[in-house]
């Protein structure tokens, strides 16, 4: 079988061209000549010449009145042409070669083109062609720049345009992907990570957080120490000490942190201290004292624990109070006032007696007010605001006097100790 175009030849033992020309009858219509080529045949003007290389062997140089077409064989350099002395007549863009054929003449390789300098010289076959080079179009006879950025495809983001070509670019945070057209996501974190501390990744871009106790500075990546002291003058109930990344509460001596930020007394009575054996240990707010077991000064004796009595077979005795008890108390500095602090009570009722208080001696500032709260009590209340550390002494007499003109006194002598700070 062979293929369209084609038919078998039993003489040759091979497929041969069909002529369409001789056997389609009125092939070619307008006017137009038929002429055959392998495998089919064309419709050209009549005025057209066309040169055809056979490849039969049996060909030879001849001229179709009919079609007008010239049939030659190419060159075998084992024979010589026939007819070697007949020059050839070739069509534009051809010239006549040793063998007497005719050959396309290469118009780029000769120089004989008219193509600018900015343009490309294709040869054809019988003529040449003057392009562009990639990236320009011609526009009339010059090449003029193809914007590809207002061409398919586009760029993810932007596109810039140079001569002859283009580029696209990504935003910031964004890197061209392997296409050379989408845009992907930079990974800020994870390619040099530029927070101080914190980096989280976000589409485009990225964001910088800091630890517990740190804050961004004003360039957005590095942190600062957050001074948790300079936010609230409350936050310790003494002092308050900025570390990196955090703050801690200190107290003053004789006091110790309590749930981070409150400062609590330590009761050195009952830890350690430097009392004597013949002393007594009193804890007060912010430190301690040490207080003689016997505090009885003559005439007095001790006849229980800080109570002295003045004898009555002692004369001089008649004069003085009967009894003084000794009493110790701590307050914090600049409580508040009016503020009750102390009550005093008969330990012994006698009948048809009456009892009065007052403030014997202490009270030279009037810090304190006595008020009798009944027959036989009173109440010491602060007046005053007292700032310590300072000591103060009072004594709280109470008289007792009866209708048979008998009368006695007692002194309680209250020790009052003002702590150094508020708490």
């Amino acid at each position: 079988q062979c293929t369209d175009g084609y038919e078998w030849d039993p003489v040759r033992q091979r497929c041969k061209d069909i002529d369409e020309c001789e056997i389609v009858p009125d092939a070619c219509k307008g006017g137009m000549k038929c002429v055959n080529h392998y495998g089919g045949y064309l419709c050209l003007p009549r005025t057209a010449q066309i040169i055809v290389n056979e490849r039969e062997e049996a060909a030879a140089e001849s001229t179709s009145g009919r079609n007008n077409v010239i049939r030659r064989t190419p060159a075998d350099p084992q024979r010589a042409p026939p007819n070697p002395t007949h020059q050839i007549q070739c069509a534009a863009g051809y010239e006549q070669s040793d063998h007497n054929v005719c050959q396309d003449i290469d118009e780029c390789a000769t120089g004989t083109h008219n193509c600018r300098a900015d343009q490309m010289c294709v040869n054809l076959r019988g003529s040449f062609s003057c392009q562009c080079p990639p990236g320009y179009q011609k526009r009339g006879d010059q090449c003029v720049d193809i914007d590809e950025c207002t061409l398919p495809p586009y760029c993810h983001h932007r596109c810039v345009n140079t001569p002859g070509s283009y580029y696209c670019q990504c935003n910031a945070g964004f890197q061209l992907a392997s296409n050379n057209h989408t845009c992907v996501d930079i990974n800020e974190c994870d390619a040099n990570n530029p927070c101080a501390q914190q980096c989280y990744n976000i589409l485009g871009s990225f964001i910088c957080q800091c630890n517990p106790g740190f804050e961004l500075s004003s360039d957005r990546i590095n942190c600062e120490d957050t001074d948790e002291c300079r936010t609230s003058s409350y936050i310790c109930q003494y002092q308050c000490v900025n570390e990196p990344g955090k703050f801690s509460c200190v107290c003053p001596e004789g006091y110790q942190v309590v749930g981070g930020r409150t400062c609590q007394d330590i009761n050195e009575c009952e830890t350690t201290n430097e009392c004597r054996e013949d002393e007594i240990c009193w804890n007060y707010h912010g430190g301690f004292r040490c207080y003689p077991r016997n505090p009885c000064q003559e005439p007095y004796v001790l006849t229980s624990e800080n109570r002295c009595v003045c004898p009555v077979s002692n004369a001089i005795c008649r004069e003085l109070p009967y009894s003084v008890v000794y009493k110790y108390m701590s307050i914090r500095s600049d409580r508040t006032v009016p503020s009750d602090i102390f009550q005093i009570q008969a330990t012994t009722i006698y009948p048809n007696t009456i009892n009065t208080f007052r403030i014997k001696s202490g009270n030279e500032n009037g810090e304190f007010y006595l008020r009798q709260t009944s027959a036989v009590s009173a109440m010491l209340v602060l007046v005053k605001s007292l700032s310590g550390p300072r000591e103060h002494i009072v004594d709280l007499e109470m008289l007792t006097v009866n209708s048979l003109n008998y009368r006695t006194s007692s002194v309680l002598r209250l020790t009052i100790i003002v702590g150094p700070y508020a708490f």
